[in-house]
């Protein structure tokens, strides 16, 4: 299920400025936050990652930092992947970024989320207070993860919306299922966007994601919002 809005965006955005405040939270994976920047995000189910298949990512990923002269645990890691040579970055993403994102595809867990009622609590959760907490221009939910790109106003309230995004659907969705617990794995991967090509290139995975996963309609939801 796809729409697309019309309306402009009310709060301004930028891509990442390197030279403007940035707030970095560590935790297992770094989350990044600077005011207007445009943010891409992903939250997925607690049982949306084996946990092999989670360790074996995480540690290739620092294997590979390491070899390429980065600290796997530096919380600037993102901002010395960037200065590298394009080939490495692009190797980087090709082997790692790339193949964290298929293995989210590949459908493990109960897909809850494919559930049509379950999937409006989400979608209807992003919009509620779109362009007054934040401006929301494109999301995706899947089966067992949810993808998107926000603008939040200042550098706490990333964090402080996202929290009470998944807390609330979490709630919601847990007592329609019976059952209780964590629904969300607690960290999130996230991403400041930084070009305008990049920018385009992560509108289009996201519009492009249930095809890439070989959902039926009815089986996610999408959003874009019409920018000019």
């Amino acid at each position: 299920m796809s729409t697309r809005a019309d309306q402009q965006p009310l709060l301004a955005f930028h891509l990442f400025d390197a030279e403007a405040d940035v707030q970095i939270v560590e935790r297992r994976l770094p989350h990044w936050s600077q005011a207007g920047a445009v943010c891409f995000l992903t939250w997925r189910t607690i049982d949306s990652l084996p946990k092999d298949v989670l360790d074996r990512w995480f540690g290739d990923r620092a294997r590979w930092l390491a070899s390429h002269g980065i600290q796997p645990d530096d919380p600037q890691w993102r901002d010395q992947l960037q200065r590298l040579d394009f080939k490495l970055v692009r190797d980087f993403l090709d082997k790692l970024w790339n193949r964290w994102h298929d293995s989210l595809d590949a459908g493990h867990g109960a897909g809850a989320l494919r559930q049509p009622e379950l999937s409006a609590i989400v979608a209807d959760s992003l919009q509620h207070f779109d362009g007054d907490r934040h401006e929301m221009l494109d999301y995706v939910v899947m089966p067992n993860h949810c993808h998107l790109l926000a603008v939040f106003p200042d550098e706490q309230a990333m964090l402080v919306q996202c929290e009470s995004w998944k807390h609330y659907t979490a709630v919601q969705i847990n007592r329609r299922l019976h059952q209780r617990g964590h629904f969300w794995q607690a960290d999130g991967f996230d991403h400041l966007v930084r070009t305008e090509a990049q920018f385009e290139y992560l509108r289009k995975y996201i519009r492009d994601n249930p095809q890439r996963a070989r959902l039926k309609p009815g089986e996610y939801r999408h959003y874009s919002k019409v920018l000019s």
